[in-house]
């Protein structure tokens, strides 16, 4: 029944026009993958021209860095791209930014016409572990305010008592934890519930991750998701 609920929303999704038909410029065709039984849910910003031509998520540069930092946390990017389940804030490709350099940010209308999506997606994986990658899924959870040097290398743990409704990103529900916090206690001590780490974008033209200082953050945010990745048999 689940898997058949996702089929559903997987055409749904694939037959959307909603942002174009609102006079959005984007480039209909939604990019996801994965399925229901998926214990992991990376979440990124939106598809780039590369991944909508390939139907497939992060599939060019910023797809090989990514994998390297997955890799490092110990997955195999073959196995991850069939078990786990890709998605991102808006599905459709959005086109380039005004200046042509880079892609355009979604808008807050565009991300409101794909949010129920994204909250139907989330509510049937019901992933143990999100990952979300870049600025924009970051902010689903954590406060606008913050900077991504204040982000990355930290985690949210959500007890499964405030996962009632699988898309909860009240951060104010979860649990920070930091470099500071014992990872292996906490984990001993509450078996089930939802881990979510933010990675930044691993895009090419994003020079971030290129900083001795944000390298030894993202390595943080790595020991982290090898800490909280879920068992096979979970």
């Amino acid at each position: 029944m689940i898997e058949d609920s996702l089929t559903q929303l997987h055409t749904e999704m694939r037959a959307c026009r909603r942002c174009l038909d609102a006079g959005h410029a984007i480039m209909p065709g939604a990019v996801f993958r994965g399925q229901a039984d998926a214990r992991i849910m990376l979440i990124g910003q939106a598809p780039g021209v590369t991944e909508v031509a390939a139907k497939r998520p992060f599939n060019a540069g910023s797809g090989k860095r990514l994998f390297q930092w997955l890799g490092q946390a110990g997955w195999d990017e073959t196995d991850f791209r069939a078990r786990q389940y890709m998605t991102a804030v808006t599905k459709c490709y959005p086109g380039k930014g005004k200046n042509g350099k880079g892609d355009r940010v979604p808008s807050k209308a565009e991300q409101a016409l794909c949010r129920p999506f994204l909250e139907r997606e989330i509510t049937l994986v019901n992933p143990r572990l999100i990952i979300l990658v870049g600025g924009l899924a970051i902010k689903l959870l954590y406060p606008a305010k913050l900077r991504l040097n204040e982000v990355v290398g930290t985690a949210v743990y959500f007890p499964p008592e405030t996962l009632a409704n699988p898309v909860n990103f009240n951060f104010q529900d979860g649990q920070l934890i930091t470099a500071q916090t014992n990872l292996q206690s906490l984990i001993s001590n509450h078996a089930a519930g939802r881990f979510v780490v933010p990675l930044p974008h691993p895009s090419g033209a994003s020079l971030w991750p290129n900083k001795p200082e944000n390298k030894k953050r993202i390595a943080r945010a790595i020991k982290m998701l090898v800490t909280v990745q879920p068992p096979t048999d979970f």
